[in-house]
């Protein structure tokens, strides 16, 4: 049972909408995981990523749209007929239960030397082959979820369902429970959706992630894309740790105008007028004073927050604008010092301030640049 015995499945989400009695939860989400992916649902708390999961679980009733698990149309299937198995963030275990009864509980379809090998192989897979006799109380927070994914991979299910299931865990362990779900996935193959409120979780572990804000989905990408070519202000500033700056500018023939620096947008071909200019702090460069930079700007440092392998710096412009600045560590820069700073120019964005649709990335422009010198040196 080292594989999934039948070829991964597909599953498309066709409009699906839920409502309560006073409230929209979900709408009119469109997103297919094709065979074998392990696509991330993330957003904020309250953002609807629970409930489509329940949806797709059918543990929630779908108030409008469709369902598919390859062609067959699964909208109003029950959740015992959907052939799902879901890992929550409870773990779900019987506190009077065993590993090994929690595990096999419920599994009245398979005889009893099916169930014993299956249990044996999930064990194996899972690594806790000598913790099946005791019981959750006996277990730490990282064997309770093992047993919980145990119990999901003896069902060689077509969809496995994961609802925050390492939230509940430390920062040390949440790391290693990442690799062993990855490492989990790649032996499986089995097709996959993981709901998260950390982006970290969610770029580290999805092939892609689909981002839901107020039940709306926003983009769905690999998780690079997410980041490097975010759709709207929503997914800029939430893909990322620390956040993308949104500063206030007005431009003017291809310049991004502010009272504290000028900044030229190579090739944009949008609006003009009032923007939001999005510099991600890990793009802009402390400038020593040994090394003049011609695109350089003064700012403030108003807080220093020390990370061992990077600082964050906040710092402000002349005219009070707040932002962010991740640099090297160790440079002797303290608040109240004036620093000069620079800006990676193939990293800038800009949104439109109302919509908070993305307009430009000057990433875009750059690769179509090189693109284009490569074309003509391989020409010449």
């Amino acid at each position: 049972m080292s594989e999934h015995t039948t070829e991964p499945t597909t599953v498309q989400l066709d409009g699906i909408t839920k409502e309560y009695a006073s409230l929209r939860a979900v709408e009119d989400v469109d997103f297919d995981v094709t065979p074998g992916e392990f696509l991330v649902i993330v957003g904020p708390s309250g953002c609807g990523k629970s409930t489509t999961l329940r949806m797709i679980a059918g543990l929630e009733t779908v108030t409008d749209g469709e369902l598919f698990f390859d062609d067959e149309r699964v909208t109003d299937l029950g959740a015992s007929e959907r052939n799902v198995a879901m890992v929550f963030q409870n773990y779900a275990l019987y506190p009077h239960m065993s590993a090994r009864r929690n595990i096999t509980f419920g599994m009245s379809e398979f005889d009893d030397e099916e169930i014993a090998d299956r249990v044996e192989n999930a064990a194996e897979i899972l690594d806790i082959t000598d913790l099946l006799d005791r019981k959750p109380k006996e277990l730490s927070g990282g064997e309770r979820q093992r047993v919980a994914l145990g119990r999901a991979i003896c069902r060689d299910p077509d969809v496995f369902l994961m609802d925050e299931p390492l939230s509940n865990l430390d920062a040390k362990l949440r790391v290693q429970m990442r690799g062993e779900l990855a490492r989990l996935h790649d032996e499986l193959g089995t097709t996959t959706i993981y709901v998260t409120h950390d982006q970290t979780e969610a770029m580290t572990l999805g092939d892609r992630v689909a981002v839901l804000d107020d039940g709306q989905l926003q983009q769905v990408d690999p998780p690079q894309q997410l980041y490097d070519f975010p759709q709207n202000r929503f997914v800029a500033e939430f893909i990322g740790d620390p956040a993308m700056n949104m500063l206030s500018v007005n431009i003017t023939d291809q310049t991004a105008e502010h009272d504290g620096f000028s900044i030229p947008l190579p090739e944009y071909d949008g609006f003009e007028g009032s923007a939001l200019l999005g510099l991600r702090p890990e793009d802009i460069k402390y400038v020593r004073e040994s090394e003049p930079d011609n695109e350089a700007f003064k700012a403030t440092v108003t807080v220093t927050e020390p990370l061992g392998d990077t600082v964050l710096f906040y710092c402000q412009t002349p005219d009070g604008t707040e932002f962010k600045v991740q640099s090297e560590p160790r440079l002797g820069v303290e608040s109240g010092d004036e620093i000069t700073l620079s800006y990676d120019p193939d990293r800038l964005h800009v949104f439109d301030p109302d919509s908070g649709e993305a307009v430009y990335h000057s990433a875009e422009t750059a690769g179509a640049t090189r693109a284009e010198q490569q074309a003509q040196t391989g020409d010449d």
